[in-house]
């Protein structure tokens, strides 16, 4: 299968990554998260790109929003099945929930930080049944490009602090739902989880005693 047949035509979100240098790139996960995403999520600066054009375009950095789901110490944790959007990732542990940002969620082909916030409530909604309320806000960001996948990425990690445990997924992608431990990421699942999972847990949840 082709990839344009692959994606079927699918445009994401994505920035230079020229403009990603310019205002400083990174290795691993950073709290200093506002600077970035003011120029990022500038609609002047963003646009919407092929993605099969952009999976092998490291020119240019696709934005995703990375949600992580906390519950009462406990962190939902899955297995990226093989209907996952990126089968690079198949068969890895994660913690992150979310997608890329489409033309559906913009106006005039660009996208600023409102419609961001509200793009990324319509991804959660379709992949997770959330019972009871959650908080959401955006703790860091994420970017490993020590791999392909990383390459053309850029990750805005999301802490949802969750007021149910009761959550289950839409979508045969996420396998395995279930809350862990800190420990268990940090222990026995962290071999297995995939790269950027594994930066955001030891980043938010290594250093506590």
């Amino acid at each position: 299968m082709s990839k344009n047949a692959k994606y079927q035509g699918e445009e994401i979100l994505v920035v230079p990554r020229s403009l990603f240098d310019e205002l400083g790139s990174f290795q691993g996960f950073t709290t200093e998260w506002e600077h970035y995403l003011t120029t990022l999520l500038d609609p002047t600066n963003n646009f919407f790109m092929d993605r099969a054009e952009a999976e092998d375009d490291p020119t240019h950095k696709q934005i995703i929003p990375y949600c992580i789901f906390h519950h009462e110490g406990k962190v939902l944790h899955y297995t990226r099945g093989k209907t996952s959007g990126e089968s690079r990732l198949h068969a890895q542990g994660s913690v992150g929930v979310g997608g890329h940002i489409n033309p559906v969620d913009a106006g005039e082909n660009h996208l600023g930080q409102a419609t961001y916030y509200a793009a990324v409530e319509r991804e959660i909604d379709e992949e997770l049944n959330i019972a009871g309320d959650h908080q959401n806000r955006i703790v860091g960001l994420i970017n490993d490009d020590s791999n392909p996948v990383g390459k053309v990425h850029l990750g805005i990690v999301h802490l949802f602090e969750l007021d149910s445990a009761e959550v289950t997924s839409n979508e045969d992608a996420l396998a395995n739902l279930a809350f862990q431990s800190q420990e268990r990421l940090l222990g026995e699942l962290f071999p297995q989880l995939e790269q950027w999972s594994a930066h955001c847990v030891q980043a938010l949840f290594g250093t506590e005693e």
